[in-house]
């Protein structure tokens, strides 16, 4: 496969409409056509339901469609790399990480790299932990930042000084927002939107004392923004990192850690035997020095 055709399929999965792709792509339409037909060949598949105004994928397309997006994002980032090795020091740094707000340490060192180079770009995704570590191991990002339990076996890591507290969002007006903390039995019964990371990777079942199982879920999120409009909705509860929603008295939310107290650290973390672009390169060397002078 080339890189050219999969650009070409995407163009057409995104417009789907032969016609209207070959305009974008500023090749003829019969060309477009040929390309594509070219490709089911020689994979052997039908990637499109063909109709009279409007194509649609076909399961093995909608696979190829994903499939072809990381493809063609780690050409371009490698291209990136070595484009720029040989120039001015310029390029693309990409990372990774779930909601925190040690992303202060990410954010820092970014700002005093791009002081001395301008022409240094910075790509953050948000994701949870498992989103987060596909992309890792795919070479899709440079760096990810972890937020809690993860096996750290295959990456190179440095560990943040600092760590994020668990507990429960929930409205002013809610009877438990008159506590100052959370307990285990606080929990039960009560409709609890759970956060995915900690769900997956079963990081309050030593805290709870009892099965998991006796806890209302009612739903699970990766990113807090929506959740908190959820809760401000009176769906429920929400697990989640203290620091992350807007708890503004106008706002009508409020924050209360869990007792006893549960943290989660937090770690940047990269793939092991790693050959850094130039960029990415600096950035780690930033982050070291800046936490080498916050331990001094």
């Amino acid at each position: 496969m080339e890189l050219r055709v999969l650009r070409y399929f995407l163009a057409v999965a995104q417009e789907e409409n032969i016609t209207a792709a070959a305009e974008i792509l500023h090749i003829t339409q019969p060309t477009l056509s040929k390309q594509l037909k070219d490709l089911e060949n020689e994979l052997g598949s039908t990637l499109f339901i063909r109709g009279k105004r409007k194509i649609t994928l076909t399961d093995d397309g909608m696979f190829l469609r994903k499939h072809a997006h990381e493809i063609i994002a780690l050409a371009d980032k490698t291209e990136s790399a070595f484009r720029n090795k040989h120039e001015f020091v310029g390029g693309d740094i990409y990372i990774g990480g779930g909601e925190t707000i040690a992303v202060r340490y990410i954010a820092k060192a970014l700002n005093e790299l791009l002081k001395f180079y301008p022409n240094i770009r910075y790509h953050f995704v948000s994701g949870d932990g498992n989103d987060i570590t596909e992309q890792l191991d795919k070479g899709l990002i440079d760096f990810a930042l972890f937020v809690g339990l993860m096996d750290l076996k295959k990456y190179d890591h440095i560990i943040l000084p600092t760590t994020d507290t668990w507990g429960l969002l929930l409205r002013n007006d809610h009877s438990l927002a008159e506590h100052k903390t959370i307990t285990p039995n606080d929990l039960i019964g009560l409709p609890v939107l759970h956060s995915r990371q900690a769900f997956s990777q079963n990081e309050l079942s030593g805290w709870l004392g009892y099965s998991p199982d006796k806890l209302n879920i009612i739903g699970t999120h990766n990113l807090v923004y929506n959740e908190s409009i959820m809760v401000k909705e009176g769906l429920g509860c929400a697990v989640t990192l203290d620091g992350l929603a807007n708890t503004s008295s106008e706002n009508g939310l409020c924050f209360r850690p869990f007792e006893p107290k549960i943290t989660a650290r937090l770690v940047v973390a990269w793939k092991k035997y790693q050959v850094f672009s130039k960029p990415a390169e600096l950035f780690l060397k930033k982050l070291q020095e800046n936490l080498r002078n916050y331990m001094d």
